[in-house]
């Protein structure tokens, strides 16, 4: 619009697109640059999507989403900036469009099973899922660990006792350590971290460290 009003020049509009354009680039899953799916990319999508959806819903657009379909887009997108963070902003406004605009699919890869498995294409009920899974991947609790302090022995060495809740099998990065040993130096004593799963002990960590041990003990 700006530039339809001669309020900026063609090299400024240039610019802009091509930096608006390498911001919202998404590379194919087959692509060399491929890294995952580009947060801003999603984000941008889902907001023109939503424009569209107020604008000229279909009559997709009006099951899924009866609130906003046909409702003044300005108003709707400020009401979203406002009151969603990125999981609940996925939830609630993932739209199939964008899901087939996008090719996103869930597939599902246990390390305990040899074969993988493609859990939600695009239909009624995947589209639910591929909501779910994606939105879930940006929660605080799946991003970042479940610890907690469990135990202070104030009355024998005062060593401080830690359990991490494992999720889905998926074990604490290399960052551990370094963690761990700030922790004790802030603490001044021992400090005792232990991996849980399903009740089951999977891993201890300590600092200063001692012998490492695996499974239950």
């Amino acid at each position: 619009r700006l530039y339809d009003e001669g309020k900026v020049d063609e090299g400024l509009m240039l610019e802009f697109l091509q930096s608006h354009a390498a911001v919202i680039n998404q590379p194919g899953f087959d692509s060399p640059y491929y890294s995952g799916l580009n947060p801003y990319a999603l984000g941008f999508a889902i907001f023109m999507d939503i424009k569209r959806i107020c604008d000229a819903p279909t009559a997709e657009d009006r099951e899924w989403f009866p609130d906003i379909a046909g409702s003044p887009w300005r108003e709707t997108l400020e009401f979203a900036m406002r009151n969603f963070k990125d999981e609940s902003f996925i939830q609630q406004f993932l739209s199939p469009k964008v899901i087939r605009d996008l090719k996103l699919f869930l597939i599902i890869d246990d390390d305990q099973v040899e074969m993988l498995e493609v859990a939600a294409i695009h239909d009624d009920r995947g589209y639910k899922r591929v909501r779910e899974a994606l939105s879930s991947q940006y929660a605080l609790s799946v991003r970042e660990p479940n610890i907690q302090v469990v135990e202070a022995a104030i009355r024998g060495d005062r060593s401080l006792t830690l359990h991490h809740i494992q999720d889905s099998r998926r074990p604490l990065g290399r960052s551990v350590y370094p963690v761990i040993r700030h922790l004790q130096q802030l603490w001044g004593f021992p400090v005792h971290l232990v991996s849980m799963e399903d009740g089951k002990v999977t891993r201890r960590y300590h600092w200063p460290v001692e012998e490492e041990s695996k499974g239950a003990g």
